[in-house]
């Protein structure tokens, strides 16, 4: 069943877990087989997203733009990162988005030890540096949290940047200088009726002309099993249940629990429900496939095959 795709972009999200090259190689394989016009990995406790992407990204011309969503920002230094999104932009051709953002505070604090002071002014500060350097530019910036000098040699292609955001302050500032947001599991309502106002407000600010990207996070399976299914998505889902942020996003969407997002069911009915985020304003699709056995793994990837490819 073909489509027009409801006019946006349709990305296929690698996931948290790939434990290899070659099983980034096989999820990009598959976005490249089924025609998807872009390909996500997030960066979690499995290979590095960036270094994933650089060396299998010329293998699959076919897809249009590949990515990370997100590169956590704590822990790192804006001429190092800088370095690894552009060294990996020339590795691909010049289809490379860096996707950033910065993690949640449990990890900040627990997994790097770091201090949660200020993140808004601390993205905002490593935002000033790096964005100059994705653009081959020189930077000579001193903040409170981050600094930066320094011009780097390298032969690619300016990088867009998408900010994962939730905080009003954080959209306004992706709507005023970036290239738009990526979203975890954010519903349709808090699509249209908060994070577009709010990109808009920051678009407004500066007379911004051009569109604004937003990128929401969808995981779908296909199955007939519906407890089982929502069995894995409540798994799935614990932690955004724990973010303040995203706990917050699920009121806002009206819902009790963050696995009430997950699309399962027939293809049709997963189709409805794609088409809603399209309606509220999303301009491109992450997709995941989340399913709970090979049955529905099969469905899920064969209904997506069959309709955009």
């Amino acid at each position: 069943m073909k489509n027009d795709r409801f006019g946006i972009r349709w990305g296929i999200a690698g996931g948290t877990t790939l434990a290899s090259i070659e099983e980034a190689r096989n999820a990009a394989q598959f976005a490249e087989n089924i025609k998807a016009d872009s390909f996500w990995i997030s960066h979690a406790a499995a290979v590095d997203s960036i270094l994933a992407l650089a060396c299998l990204g010329r293998d699959y011309p076919g897809l249009g733009e590949i990515g990370t969503s997100v590169v956590p920002l704590y822990g790192r230094h804006p001429v190092g990162l800088a370095q690894l999104a552009m060294t990996a932009q020339n590795a691909v051709g010049g289809r490379f988005t860096l996707g950033v953002g910065t993690a949640s505070r449990r990890q900040v604090e627990e997994t790097l030890g770091l201090s949660w002071d200020k993140p808004y002014s601390y993205t905002r500060e490593f935002i000033n540096a790096l964005e100059p350097l994705l653009s081959g530019q020189e930077v000579n910036t001193e903040g409170e949290q981050v600094s930066a000098a320094a011009k780097l040699e390298i032969d690619a292609k300016p990088t867009p940047i998408l900010l994962a955001a939730l905080g009003p302050r954080m959209l306004r500032f992706a709507g005023s200088r970036l290239a738009g947001t990526t979203l975890g599991q954010c519903g349709p309502r808090t699509i249209s009726s908060y994070i577009l106002p709010n990109l808009q407000a920051g678009a407004e600010k500066i007379e911004r002309k051009d569109s604004i990207r937003v990128m929401a996070l969808v995981r779908i399976n296909v199955t007939d099993d519906y407890s089982g299914a929502k069995a894995l998505a409540r798994e799935i889902s614990t932690h955004y249940q724990a973010n303040p942020s995203y706990a917050n996003a699920t009121k806002h969407e009206g819902l009790d629990d963050p696995s009430d997002l997950h699309l399962i069911g027939s293809w049709q009915q997963i189709l409805d429900g794609l088409a809603e985020y399209a309606a509220a304003g999303a301009t491109d699709l992450r997709i995941q496939v989340a399913t709970h056995d090979e049955t529905s793994r099969e469905k899920t990837c064969q209904a997506l095959a069959d309709y955009l490819s």
